[in-house]
């Protein structure tokens, strides 16, 4: 069959095949065409909605304000503003904004303690990169912009705590989207080494081996490696993900290494101080995970999906 002059231009998308690209359920889409007015679909003779490809770039970019933490009201307005036919493209939206743009930007915002502006800009950024260049292209070196100025002493701890409090909703968030899937796939247990409480990093990895189909119990900052071994057995763990960001962290993680025994699961390392000292991963009996969230997910998902499905350790 050919295809016929201009589909492009003409070709129109059920609700079903909307939620299949979009991720927004058909219910989600009635609600915002009676609430904002928007998507606008057309009616086929048998009464169904359908949907044209500027419906779905409005879909899109609305799902990519909330993904960010924009209300959803907001959410609305800034998505109806940036669609209308007679208004000039944001700046923020030309093409061939780089990366480092994104986060100088970003950074700029937080910076300035405008919240409201950070959110906009990170939900125009999650429409214009995908999740894992989002994480290792922008919020990471915006992180480390951040906290390189206060080390410099141009900004105060007052800054860089907010920034970074932003930064852990927004991952927040976009992990809870993400989902556990509970009694789907293989679990991994994520955790912070005894004394770490920078865990920005292992949140972007949590994030991106939910994305991959890898259940993840999250357990944060500053975890006694007795409860995180007693934890990781009770769930019959797949894996273990330790981060450690500094010096700090390691003399603890060293005296209480050996809690770690006979877990019968991988123990993946990661965090700054791996990065700077990948050797130190094999020293602490584990596996390094690699150098950003996406590459480390994607060797721990391999490795998982590999390994059989009950732990060799004990229950």
């Amino acid at each position: 069959m050919s295809t016929p002059a201009g589909w492009s231009q003409t070709a129109m998308f059920t609700a079903s095949e909307v939620e299949a690209q979009t991720g927004v359920p058909a219910t989600t889409l009635r609600q915002w065409e009676r609430r904002y007015g928007f998507p606008h679909p057309e009616r086929n003779a048998s009464g169904y909605r359908l949907y044209s490809p500027q419906d779905v770039a409005a879909i899109q970019r609305m799902q990519a304000h909330l993904n960010a933490g924009v209300p959803a009201s907001r959410a609305a307005a800034l998505t109806c503003a940036e669609l209308a036919p007679d208004a000039a493209p944001p700046p923020d939206e030309r093409l061939g904004r780089t990366p480092a743009e994104w986060s100088a930007g970003l950074t700029q915002a937080l910076l300035a303690s405008d919240m409201d502006g950070a959110a906009a800009l990170l939900g125009q950024i999650h429409a214009q990169l995908p999740v894992e260049d989002v994480l290792t292209a922008v919020l990471s070196p915006t992180l480390v912009e951040i906290g390189q100025r206060w080390e410099r002493g141009e900004i105060t701890v007052a800054h860089e705590h907010q920034a970074s409090a932003f930064v852990r909703a927004r991952l927040s968030h976009l992990m809870e989207l993400a989902g556990v899937q509970e009694g789907f796939g293989p679990l991994a247990v994520a955790a912070c080494a005894p004394g770490e409480s920078h865990e920005l990093g292992l949140m972007m990895l949590t994030l991106a081996l939910r994305r991959r189909g890898v259940r993840v119990a999250y357990l944060g900052a500053n975890v006694p490696l007795g409860d995180l071994a007693v934890f990781a057995r009770l769930r019959r763990a797949r894996a273990v993900l330790l981060a450690l960001n500094g010096e700090w962290a390691l003399a603890a993680t060293r005296a209480h290494l050996h809690d770690l025994d006979g877990l019968g699961a991988p123990l993946f390392l990661g965090g700054a101080l791996l990065n700077a000292r990948p050797e130190l991963a094999a020293e602490l009996g584990g596996l390094y995970a690699g150098p950003d969230a996406p590459r480390a997910a994607q060797i721990i998902a391999a490795q998982l999906h590999r390994a059989p499905e009950e732990p060799q350790g004990d229950a």
